[in-house]
């Protein structure tokens, strides 16, 4: 019998091992990899009958005479980690965004997705690489290695005339399409609505028949925490707007939040940027200590006594800096209530859309002992969260009546301390007593007028094309400012502040990447800059566009995104829909639609896209059709939902452009409904 156990890439190139797929002969077994942080044990939550569904289903991507041998070894993680990863077949060679001409290709366009792909999975990018997981806990790019290798491979050998659908991670495969037709169709979570509740997340992505693909995770979109450090740092810079007086700095304010994992690690990075004193609490010191080590925090303190003494020292000397504090955030409210330190600013990023699956660690007990608790005492596990979140509730109200202005970062706290049954109601209604950020800022002032999150990536890998990217983009906003009207003067001037030190604050990790808040004029104005430096030699590769699925258009989301919608339909996902197949069909190299994103299963929908530019005229019509639909489609609903801001935005919009033609809401005056009743 043929000797199935051999390293079967030892001989074999990149790009062979990539064209390969599945592999020909069975991989040894292998181990997760111990100097990577681990996604947390799941729930025990399927049937013995459904465990053999869940073996069946991941099976069938093997050879039957395989199959005696990986059953055995899929049981075996199925009932360790609950899911299915497949360990045996991670790739031997390193997971990372290498430059566009590396990858095995017919279509550049798939080549750049190969990219977006491994920088999403580079363990310098994602959270828990092993397990293909992004961000937020569970946020994957796929379910299992299997499904990486096939869509891989897929992408390597299609042409610019097929269609990759993924669904849920699972590659499809490749459909007959059009060059006008995007490279690759991703769906995630997109379950029957009856059939979204937490805990059938937690069963059919056991099965191995869905997953949750947070918001740029599985649409191949996020680029390290960069994306958040910019939506943090200008949400932080207009909250201190907010709170202080003219003229007053930030220095020596303190700003008190919590989570250093994922996404949340940005806050003590754009807490230096908005030069305040951040203390973010962090119960993982693993995490703690990777965010040290990458820079994006600038002290570490595990103790009591010495984290209130150095807050204390830092406010007495305004100082500006980061401190991470290797504990529960619970505790630090209570602490600095009881020894009166004033917090200005005050918000939470622990992952509370998945609070019993890893996002959310209770106050009194250690990260060990609440993983333990989590997979073998789920229910005592959930009575803990609550209780936690009571507290932690009490504790920022006590702060709130001193002064201290807090507001829900769109991770769900407000919604999940409500549930647990905290004091987070006004009065005997159904609003909470603190706003979001994007009812307070990040709406009125930015997505009402149609900046919102754009992105690129140089797929050159180089530095230098980076740099001349952000001097386009600097040159573009500048342009623009000195014509704009006066309700967009500070998003440009913030934006422009933020490009001018963006290298300066160090904010590539994996790819060479960067982020700004642009409108529809801008974005577009950006990216023909871009693809006419490309056409020129000036940018020596093609760059991809995207954005955060947070933004003006993309995310159907009544607690984030659409909390600023109040004609009653933030809770209607019709705009997420209409937004990504308008976009499939005006350009996009790629398109995405998930449900889950940021503030949980079952509570948003969102899409997402990519867009290559080449330097061809081709790019420059795709991006000026897909990027001009792509946000104003978002500023037309709010402009029907009366928000002053994109109703003035969109009358712009339509006066530029004879070929926009808007429904308009007229306005009833109070007296009138009030007469009726």
């Amino acid at each position: 019998m043929e000797k199935r156990h051999v390293n079967y890439s030892a001989s074999m190139t990149f790009q062979e091992e990539i064209l390969q797929g599945i592999p020909k002969l069975l991989p040894p077994k292998a181990e997760r990899d111990p100097r990577n942080s681990h996604a947390p044990v799941r729930k025990q939550i399927l049937s013995k009958d459904e465990k053999k569904l869940a073996i069946r289903n991941a099976l069938r991507y093997f050879p039957a005479e395989w199959h005696g041998e990986l059953g055995k070894e899929f049981l075996e993680e199925l009932e360790r980690y609950g899911r299915i990863y497949m360990y045996r077949f991670k790739p031997s060679y390193e997971l990372y965004a290498r430059p566009i001409v590396d990858y095995p290709a017919r279509s550049q366009q798939g080549a750049a997705i190969q990219l977006m792909i491994q920088n999403n999975l580079n363990p310098a990018v994602a959270q828990h690489p092993d397990e293909l997981i992004t961000y937020g806990g569970n946020g994957a790019v796929f379910q299992n290695w299997a499904q990486y290798l096939l869509t891989m491979q897929f992408l390597a050998t299609m042409s610019d005339e097929q269609t990759l659908h993924l669904y849920s991670g699972h590659p499809m495969g490749l459909f007959p399409s059009s060059k006008e037709a995007p490279r690759v169709v991703v769906t995630n979570g997109m379950m029957i609505p009856n059939y979204s509740q937490p805990d059938d997340w937690e069963r059919y992505n056991a099965l191995g028949v869905t997953q949750y693909g947070q918001m740029t995770a599985g649409s191949f979109m996020y680029i390290g925490p960069q994306g958040i450090v910019h939506g943090t740092t200008i949400t932080l810079m207009n909250a201190f707007r907010k709170q202080l007086k003219e003229n007053d700095s930030p220095a020596g304010k303190v700003f008190l939040t919590s989570g250093l994992g994922g996404m949340s690690g940005a806050q003590p990075k754009a807490g230096n940027i908005a030069k305040c004193v951040t203390v973010c609490a962090e119960i993982n010191a693993a995490a703690a200590h990777k965010r040290h080590e990458q820079g994006w925090v600038d002290e570490i303190i595990s103790a009591k006594e010495e984290l209130l003494s150095r807050v204390r020292q830092a406010i007495d000397q305004q100082e500006v800096v980061s401190i991470a504090f290797i504990g529960n955030v619970v505790d630090v409210w209570e602490w600095f209530d009881v020894e009166n330190i004033f917090v200005t600013i005050g918000s939470d990023q622990t992952s509370l859309h998945n609070p019993l699956a890893g996002g959310y660690y209770p106050a009194g007990m250690s990260f060990e002992e609440g993983n333990r608790m989590m997979a073998e005492e789920p229910e005592r596990f959930a009575e803990k969260v609550d209780e936690s979140l009571i507290r932690q509730a009490n504790a920022i109200n006590r702060h709130a009546a001193k002064g201290t202005y807090f507001f829900d970062y769109g991770n769900a706290f407000l919604l999940a301390a409500g549930r647990a049954g905290a004091d987070v109601f006004n009065g005997n209604s159904e609003e909470f007593r603190y706003p979001s950020y994007v009812q307070d800022i990040l709406g009125p002032m930015c997505f009402d007028y149609g900046f919102g999150p754009f992105r690129w990536v140089c797929t050159s890998g180089k530095a230098e094309d980076l740099r001349t990217s952000d001097q386009l983009a600097l040159e573009v906003m500048k342009e623009l400012q000195q014509d704009a009207l006066d309700d967009i003067q500070q998003q440009l001037s913030d934006n422009i502040q933020w490009i001018e030190e963006a290298e300066k604050h160090q904010l590539v990790v994996g790819s060479q990447a960067r982020i700004l808040y642009a409108d529809a004029e801008g974005r577009i104005k950006i990216a023909l800059r871009f693809n006419e430096a490309i056409r020129q030699g000036k940018i020596s590769k093609p760059i991809v566009l995207g954005r955060d699925h947070h933004d003006v258009s993309g995310t159907d989301s009544p607690y984030r995104e659409t909390s600023n919608i109040y004609d009653g339909s933030r809770f209607t996902a019709d705009m997420a829909i209409h937004n990504v197949i308008g976009d499939s069909f005006r350009g996009a190299t790629w398109v995405s639609i998930h449900n889950g994103g940021g503030v949980g299963w079952g509570e948003v929908i969102n899409g997402g896209f990519g867009l290559l530019l080449d330097g061809s005229d081709e790019a420059e019509r795709k991006l000026k059709n897909m990027l001009y639909f792509d946000v104003n489609n978002g500023i037309a609903r709010r402009s029907w939902a009366r928000n002053p801001g994109a109703k003035r935005a969109i009358a712009t919009a339509m006066e530029n452009n004879p070929d926009l033609q808007i429904t308009q809401s007229e306005e009833v005056s109070d007296s009138i409904i009030n007469s009726l009743f």
